[in-house]
């Protein structure tokens, strides 16, 4: 793929999500198409006659008004497209294999140029677990670190909260116009406004399972290491840390 930092006008911004949107396009796929065509325009011209394993031979793209509603939904939210080339996108992120090509950012996209630490763990987590990633995250914040989690219940937002003061980071699974859980609305205004919130769906998806993993994989694709507070066998938090270990990460 590209990987000179540069940033994109609107028409290769739009070229870059619709490729993205099309059919049987995932980041490795679309990595192979944009070193095979040299852009994401070229790779559009050649799609009707690309062979994908899974995909109708008759598969269409997205339109461009699919496209531009898509990075109107995004504007409404107050989220910025920023692209795997362009300089506003996660320094860390953009090291592990196959990073997602386009982020949705709502916040400022600065604090992705501090050092990052995930928290996460234990949605039903207990009282003492909550406190101790609560201050955990505070003390990391005034050692300089940005503090990465998942917006969930429990330890996520316990870490949240503790870092609101020196910068935080939500990568969430849903679109990032949504807000989940519910509960989390005042917390995730409040990391919009002092941190930043990341997504790689399109706005106004409503998170499945299926998402999250994809989620966790941002966590602790954005952070140097990851902290593990409270977590079950079989969690999604163990998931994040096999995932952290995957991408080289403490």
């Amino acid at each position: 793929m590209e990987t000179r930092i540069r940033p994109l006008d609107d028409r290769e911004r739009m070229d870059w999500l619709r490729l993205l949107r099309a059919p049987g396009i995932g980041p490795r796929t679309f990595a192979g198409l944009l070193a095979k065509y040299g852009s994401a325009s070229a790779a559009l011209d050649a799609f009707p006659t690309l062979k994908l394993r899974g995909v109708d031979p008759g598969a269409t793209l997205p339109s461009v008004r699919d496209i531009e509603t898509e990075i109107e939904a995004a504007r409404r939210a107050g989220a910025k497209v920023v692209a795997l080339c362009e300089p506003e996108y996660p320094r860390m992120l953009g090291e592990i294999a196959d990073p997602p090509p386009i982020l949705f950012v709502r916040g400022d996209p600065a604090l992705f140029e501090r050092p990052a630490i995930a928290i996460v763990g234990a949605r039903n987590a207990s009282a003492a677990g909550r406190r101790f990633a609560e201050e955990i995250a505070a003390e990391l914040g005034a050692a300089g670190f940005a503090v990465a989690s998942g917006l969930a219940r429990g330890i996520d937002g316990a870490a949240h909260r503790g870092a609101l003061a020196t910068g935080t980071i939500a990568a969430v699974a849903g679109g990032i116009d949504v807000v989940y859980p519910p509960e989390h609305a005042e917390l995730a205004a409040r990391i919009a406004a002092e941190g930043a919130i990341v997504s790689e769906q399109p706005p106004g998806t409503e998170p499945t399972a299926r998402h999250f993993p994809a989620r966790n994989r941002l966590i602790s694709g954005l952070s140097a290491g990851v902290l593990v507070v409270e977590a079950a066998l079989r969690s999604g938090s163990l998931i994040t840390a096999r995932l952290a270990l995957e991408q080289g990460r403490e």
